[in-house]
């Protein structure tokens, strides 16, 4: 990780590979504030048990394919696809046998 001031780098790609090792899971990569980066893999068959979150967020796909079903409305997603999800809403992957995505939260400041 390089830093500067108070700026800092992370390398995405040993995150995802770690927890590909690992069978899944999710990882922070940055905390502030009013940000939080991670990196979240799911690899099949265990099932996505998330639950909604206080803040929005939004998924970038990195790599593999799935649907994410928000609020009783499924969309199919693939490497380069992104999708918002507001605060509250009822959320999760299904479909993948293997996927990774970046993971955007703007944490409420309060």
């Amino acid at each position: 990780m390089s830093t500067l001031g108070s700026s800092h780098g992370f390398d995405i790609d040993e995150v995802k590979r770690r927890l590909i090792a690992g069978g899944g899971g999710y990882e922070i990569v940055h905390e502030s504030a009013g940000l939080e980066l991670g990196v979240y893999v799911l690899v099949s068959p265990e099932p996505d048990r998330q639950q909604p979150h206080e803040d929005d967020e939004v998924y970038i796909v990195l790599d593999g394919s799935g649907t994410l079903d928000v609020s009783g409305r499924p969309v199919d997603l693939r490497e380069g696809h992104a999708l918002f999800v507001p605060a509250g809403a009822e959320h999760r992957f299904s479909g993948y046998e293997q996927l990774s995505v970046l993971v955007i939260f703007e944490r409420s400041r309060g």
